[in-house]
């Protein structure tokens, strides 16, 4: 039976019998042909110009398809400029017109190309679908050449149609937006499985991008909870962001793309620091700021600055939160200040910097009046950033801390657990749970501190700073973090921070089928996809955990892992036939001289689906299921007379 109500909502859509069979068999087709391609990704870290091209590319799947559809009709290096020009067109483009001696026929034979390999990868789409994907302004002209027949009294149609194009000048328009459109086809879904900040130069390019995409979800990271903690207004929280960018020299970032105003900082540290040389907070430099360089001298300066209140702020939080069982991350108090050294269980360290002039010895976690201006500067400069907002709110209704999506369960760290492979009870906010109950309460615990704390000082927020560094915290997976002793102490021994259980349990695959079967995943073919632990190659490494029930798919996309992993980055991807890995390389960017060289990603096969996936196989199929129930519904309803036809379409 369906509800009179929800059937009355319908005809308003479908007026009468023959709009809602013709809905009808659209849906019924769409659950019989082939599932899309999904994409998963981890740990991007700031490098959008090398994820962007991972997904132009399709992680090699266009270079493949140009192989399979042109095969020896073009040589070599022609492949690799077709493949180029999807990649990047823009930049082929101008190198194109440079080169050719007649540009206008290059851009016929290259209309002509991408439109094959537009054909190759929308043939498991129907129209409709490929129809959304297309840019308006060339829908019905694309929609027309994608459907050519070989007809000899079409040809001319179909020739004059791109003629047409060139003679109007918009061919290098029009190739841009197809170039665009066979990406959007390749990939049908993306899955981020966190961290998308910290490190790389450019997040904000990364979610900008990824807010125009058009299915996309995340499940969180560390990265991403302490970002969205200090989006809240949460002071440690900022105090980390800002440290972890300072210190990778990520000013454009922080000033041009997100509008952080970094000057209150940056006058303090300059005056407080003014005869201190602050050696040991010197930058990392993976990129330089176009938009906003800064001396080095003035950033080590901030750098010592903002960390200084980062100890002395989650020193605050951490004797706030009992609970938290942190204790051990108060160091601020086991300094000698007179000695210049420090005691850290028990043993008794030289400091490389012993100069404190903001810290009060008798109260070290007290701010100066100095450094309660900054902070509420710098916190106001986060809750008002229109772009942060924007973007992290995207974060909430696109992602969560977990999500299971066609027999495939997603998250980015670890799911607690004891020595014996038992789910490891947790106590937060006055609640205790274990496996899957644990990530459905920290979920909601963390909507609940963003969307209902309107107080930043009230404190709800800090619950996302421990899931950033908590020995508990399902995003960490760690004993602890050790960022005072890397700042201040040379002894390496202390820098350690031991992983938890989870990951030496991953190794065996009856734990994994035991997550699996806590999330309500018990396909044979049913995958546990993590990110956040890099997978060192080099060392002989393997992604793959739990004889094949796992995988690990951090491989170093950001530049700041790569010479740990050895590669730059992996791809999982899922389609309909078979499940895969992709190694990639690390990406090379555009030349000044317009030249780029494109590396092809080693693809290989991680699992053989038994049978060809359908849509009707996939979680999408009870949702067209039941609107096919309900569209029966109401074509029985006007047949019977319960509800009247209308043949005037609304408008």
């Amino acid at each position: 039976m369906v509800d009179i109500n929800l059937l009355k909502h319908l005809s308003k859509k479908y007026p009468n019998i023959k709009t809602a069979t013709e809905e009808i068999v659209n849906l019924s087709a769409i659950l019989s042909l082939p599932k899309g391609t999904e994409y998963f990704f981890s740990d991007l870290h700031g490098e959008n110009d090398a994820f962007v091209h991972m997904i132009k590319s399709a992680s090699g799947v266009i270079r493949s398809k140009i192989e399979d559809i042109f095969g020896p009709d073009l040589n070599h290096e022609e492949r690799d400029r077709l493949a180029a020009l999807v990649y990047n067109a823009p930049a082929e483009i101008k190198r194109r017109k440079q080169d050719e001696e007649n540009f206008d026929r290059w851009c016929k034979e290259s209309i002509l190309r991408l439109i094959l390999i537009c054909k190759g990868v929308s043939h498991k789409y129907t129209r409709s679908k490929v129809r959304k994907r297309l840019p308006k302004e060339y829908a019905y002209i694309i929609d027309e050449l994608l459907h050519a027949e070989d007809e000899d009294n079409k040809g001319n149609y179909y020739g004059q149609i791109i003629n047409t194009i060139v003679e109007c000048g918009v061919a290098e328009d029009f190739i841009t937006e197809l170039a665009e459109v066979i990406s959007s086809l390749a990939v049908d879904r993306l899955h981020i499985i966190g961290d998308i900040w910290d490190r790389g130069a450019h997040p904000e390019q990364i979610m900008d991008f990824l807010m125009t995409y058009h299915d996309v979800d995340f499940q969180w990271g560390n990265h991403d909870i302490v970002w969205m903690g200090a989006a809240a207004g949460n002071l440690a929280c900022i105090t980390n962001v800002l440290r972890m960018n300072i210190n990778y020299n990520n000013f454009d970032m922080l000033e041009i793309g997100y509008g952080i105003n970094l000057r209150p900082l940056a006058t303090m540290a300059e005056n407080v620091y003014a005869n201190d040389p602050c050696s040991a907070f010197l930058p990392k430099k993976i990129e330089e700021n176009k938009y906003d360089p800064i001396e080095d001298s003035l950033v080590a300066k901030m750098n010592k600055a903002i960390s200084i209140m980062q100890f002395k702020i989650e020193g605050q939080v951490i004797k706030e939160h009992p609970e938290y069982e942190l204790d051990g991350r108060l160091l601020m108090d086991k300094i000698d200040y007179e000695k210049g050294t420090i005691v850290v269980k028990g043993e008794t360290y030289e400091l490389k910097d012993k100069l404190f002039p903001t810290v009060d010895a008798d109260d070290p976690y007290k701010l100066s009046a100095d450094e309660e201006v900054v902070l509420h500067a710098l916190q106001a400069s986060f809750l008002k950033s229109e772009k942060l907002q924007k973007h992290i709110r995207f974060m909430f209704s696109n992602g969560a801390l977990y999500k299971v999506f066609n027999g495939n369960l997603m998250y980015h760290g670890c799911i607690p657990m004891d020595e014996e492979g038992n789910f490891l009870p947790c106590t937060l906010n006055g609640e205790t749970h274990a496996g899957k109950s644990y990530m459905d309460f920290l979920d909601r615990e963390v909507r609940k501190a963003f969307f209902t704390d309107d107080d930043p000082y009230a404190r709800k927020s800090d619950l996302m700073w421990y899931l950033w560094l908590g020995s508990k915290s399902p995003l960490f997976g760690k004993d602890q973090m050790t960022t005072f002793e890397r700042c201040f102490i040379a002894d390496k021994k202390t820098h350690k921070e031991h992983t938890v259980p989870y990951y030496k349990l991953i190794n065996s695959r009856a734990v994994c089928e035991k997550i699996l079967e806590e999330f309500g995943c018990t396909l044979t073919t049913s995958k546990i996809l993590n990110g956040h632990v890099p997978v060192k190659i080099k060392d002989g490494e393997s992604p793959v955990k739990g004889e094949g029930k796992l995988l690990i798919i951090d491989g170093g996309i950001s530049k700041a892992y790569q010479k740990t992993t050895g590669i730059a980055g992996y791809t999982f991807i899922f389609n309909s036939r078979f499940m895969a890995l992709a190694e990639h390389k690390p990406y090379s960017p555009l030349q000044p001289d317009g030249t780029q060289e494109f590396h092809s990603p080693v693809i290989r096969n991680v699992q053989t689906l038994p049978k060809r996936m359908l849509v009707r196989d996939t979680d999408q199929a009870d949702d067209l299921e039941r609107e096919v129930k309900e569209l029966k519904a109401l074509v029985y309803a006007y047949r019977t007379g319960k509800m009247q036809e209308s043949h005037t379409l609304a408008k």
